[in-house]
């Protein structure tokens, strides 16, 4: 694993760029006034300044971080640290007082005698400021490592609640068929371990178009117990779009459990609005009487607020409506 106190985010590099070159004209042009020359020329060497020590910092680090230090043992670190840092303030103020000369650009006069010991003193600050930098960065990659490890053993505990929440379904509906049918009991147990071989996958966030192939392998699964009288249609404008694992699963099970109403065929149907980015799942089934959310959804709820920052709302309680608001599905991961 890379480790967090070299990772870098290109972010931080423009903020670093701005703040280096913010502070360097104030601190420039104010040694101008000071000195009774133009503030104005003062805040274009500093501008000057600010970017080529970010320049030089960019370079330098970028190359110690990625092709050095990962390479050695920790105890050198800080030495290298300390000299790139040095560099990168001291080549910056050459360079920049090279490109003044060159831009007639006025200059302090110690620039002219003592330009070498200026830039010696400039590259000290750098490493002043690049170690409180640094504890800065590495202490956000910590906390950010503290917060994924935090959110991946919540999602892990919510996850192991789901197959015996299934299982527990299935086993009792093979159950009853094993006295009706021992046939068909046979092949429900047949289609359980083909359902649960295709919902093993580790991730929390899978495809569409996995999920409601397990979502028709489990309808396929219910038929057998209702005779074939649970449909489901599916719109054929479904996204290429990732949603947490048993999302839709879940809202299909909640359908038959409690809208299934004997010698009816159950209608179950998806749809996916672009415009608000929204699964919604509706049956013909019995008409909801209460919204309260069970174990299977509250467990689907926190998972969509994890991995999505979404939402579940029932939307209609007379032609029972679930719709799913996606939010912004990602892996939950900064590597």
């Amino acid at each position: 694993m890379y480790n967090i106190a070299l990772r870098i985010k290109v972010l931080d590099w423009l903020y670093i760029l701005l703040i280096g070159v913010v502070f360097a004209m104030l601190l420039s042009s104010l040694g101008y006034v000071l000195l009774g020359l133009e503030w104005v020329q003062g805040m274009y060497f500093g501008a000057m300044l600010g970017f080529s020590i970010t320049f030089f910092s960019l370079l330098f680090i970028t190359f110690m971080n990625q092709t050095i230090l990962p390479k050695i043992s920790k105890i050198f670190w800080l030495p290298l640290a300390i000299f790139f840092s040095f560099l990168s303030g001291f080549l910056g103020t050459l360079l920049s007082t090279e490109i003044a000369e060159l831009w007639d650009i006025d200059l302090i006069p110690l620039f002219h005698t003592h330009h070498v010991q200026i830039a010696v003193t400039i590259g000290v600050l750098t490493y002043i400021v690049g170690a409180l930098l640094y504890r800065f960065v590495k202490m956000r990659n910590e906390k950010e490592e503290v917060d994924h490890h935090y959110l991946q053993s919540r999602l892990r505990s919510l996850e192991t609640q789901l197959n015996p929440h299934f299982l527990f379904n299935a086993l009792n509906s093979i159950a009853e068929l094993i006295h009706q049918d021992p046939n068909k009991a046979e092949t429900a147990i047949l289609k359980v371990s083909t359902f649960l071989r295709n919902t093993m996958d580790e991730k929390a966030l899978i495809p569409l178009n996995d999920e409601l192939r397990n979502v028709r392998d489990y309808v396929e699964l219910e038929n057998i117990r209702f005779s074939g009288k649970i449909h489901m249609h599916i719109d054929d404008s479904i996204p290429k779009i990732k949603v947490p694992k048993f999302s839709i699963q879940l809202l299909v099970e909640n359908a038959i459990k409690h809208g299934f109403i004997d010698k009816k065929i159950l209608e179950i149907s998806l749809f996916y609005d672009q415009s608000q980015n929204t699964l919604i799942l509706k049956n013909n089934g019995r008409a909801m009487k209460n919204t309260k959310f069970g174990t299977g959804l509250t467990n689907l709820a926190q998972r969509l607020k994890l991995l999505c920052k979404g939402k579940i709302e029932i939307t209609d309680k007379e032609t029972p409506t679930f719709t799913i608001y996606l939010g912004d599905c990602h892996e939950n991961t900064h590597r």
